[in-house]
């Protein structure tokens, strides 16, 4: 992964002599000593996003804290030669802001002629596709058309950081970390690379347990760095997440939010009800004795074959539905915490978890830079740049009702 054309002087990250191992992009080479910059003319900047979701698995793997796994990852990334490592929550925070106001909208709109309701999640590639490639038009309606994290990271890579660093979005190769194979079908999407940018958002994905198998592998010593921002020369000091047990959080944020919006209530613990199974859970809110808001997740395809069941026979109770592929969401990603013989590593996943849920939550509200991103990248929250960059639509095939009786 090192810059191909680069001389070692010229390189403005790190050196490596004969007599020398790699050295973090924390310490300075000759030729930042000397105010020299990396040409990047000549080669790629590399950029790496790392998915909240990946970092207990590395905590796990590697025995050592999240916030130790975290500096530990982006300093083995910056020995390989990748000059920046960044963390995906900031894209979860527009998509979860995003798909607060949808939901809004939605529900207001919703009347027996206008069937906008229930809303389903779109940040989960894996059922997206399934969902367009197979069910078609009655289920891609009801999906979210906010950008999932890993789309939004890529806008913010090829277009916000590239404008920052006066590059073209060619000359950057943006890598995932993620803990989901299908994050690699998505960064191929057809028609994903929009025409503001002429690049893909990503070039490459690698899952959590790929890089831990390189990581093993590599005889590099590793100085600790701490994760970039998007912001000059700050530094992630903190690891953070968003209220979701092993997600990025969309049912509990948009639900506090329709709380608050639609029934001026505030609503600190979401509360969780297991159903069918303890992968399919409701969350509900009362007003005068009365259910207002009905939600639920509902992860892993057997849930979402009962939900689409109960969609076609129009007895599918739910507002709005956080839906994931994997059973156990995101932090079970086929991508990490697997056996050799690709099963689930159930021990380790149980570690995850604790991990996982002793990370602090941090609203996207919250979020001063990304109040600012809207400001000075977007050009407004509600603005014609914000939708086209956040918001996409869907291809799905004709189908009448009879394209839900597909067997899974």
């Amino acid at each position: 992964m090192k810059c191909e054309h680069c001389t070692r002087k010229e390189c403005s990250k790190k050196t490596k002599t004969d007599d020398q191992e790699n050295v973090s992009a924390d310490a300075p080479s000759p030729a930042q000593e000397n105010g020299e910059k990396c040409d990047t003319s000549k080669h790629k900047v590399l950029v790496v996003s790392v998915c909240p979701q990946s970092l207990p698995y590395f905590a796990a793997k590697f025995n050592v804290s999240v916030t130790d796994a975290s500096r530990r990852l982006c300093g083995f990334l910056k020995s390989l030669g990748v000059h920046y490592v960044f963390d995906t929550r900031i894209a979860a925070d527009f998509s979860i802001l995003e798909s607060q106001k949808e939901f809004v909208r939605r529900y207001r709109q919703h009347s027996e002629e206008e069937r906008t309701l229930p809303m389903l999640t779109s940040a989960c590639p894996g059922w997206v596709r399934y969902a367009e490639r197979v069910l078609g038009r009655p289920v891609t309606a009801h999906l979210c058309t906010a950008k999932s994290p890993q789309q939004v990271m890529g806008s913010l890579v090829k277009d916000y950081f590239a404008r920052q660093q006066n590059l073209s979005p060619e000359k950057i190769f943006h890598v995932i970390v993620a803990p989901c194979y299908d994050k690699k079908l998505e960064a191929l999407q057809e028609g994903f690379p929009p025409a503001l940018y002429g690049s893909r958002g990503a070039d490459c994905v690698l899952t959590s347990g790929e890089i831990a198998q390189i990581m093993e592998q590599g005889d590099l010593s590793v100085k600790d760095a701490a994760v970039d921002t998007l912001f000059g020369d700050l530094k992630e000091d903190k690891v953070m997440r968003h209220d979701g047990a092993s997600s990025d959080g969309h049912l509990a944020h948009i639900f506090r939010h329709a709380a608050k919006e639609l029934f001026n209530e505030d609503v600190e613990e979401v509360t969780y009800r297991a159903l069918r199974n303890k992968d399919f859970q409701e969350v509900t809110l009362e007003k005068n004795g009365e259910v207002v808001l009905r939600f639920a997740a509902a992860y892993g395809f057997r849930n979402i074959q009962n939900m689409i069941l109960k969609l076609k026979k129009g007895k599918f109770p739910y507002h709005f539905v956080e839906v994931l592929a994997c059973a156990g969401g995101c932090l079970n990603g086929r991508g990490q915490a697997q056996t050799p013989d690709g099963h689930a590593d159930k021990a380790l996943l149980r570690q995850m978890e604790g991990i996982y849920a002793d990370i602090p939550v941090r609203r996207p509200e919250s979020s001063a830079h990304v109040q600012e991103l809207y400001q000075e990248w977007l050009e407004g929250i509600n603005s014609p740049k914000a939708r086209e960059v956040l918001h996409t639509t869907y291809q799905s095939q004709e189908r009448g009702a009879h394209g839900l009786d597909i067997k899974w």
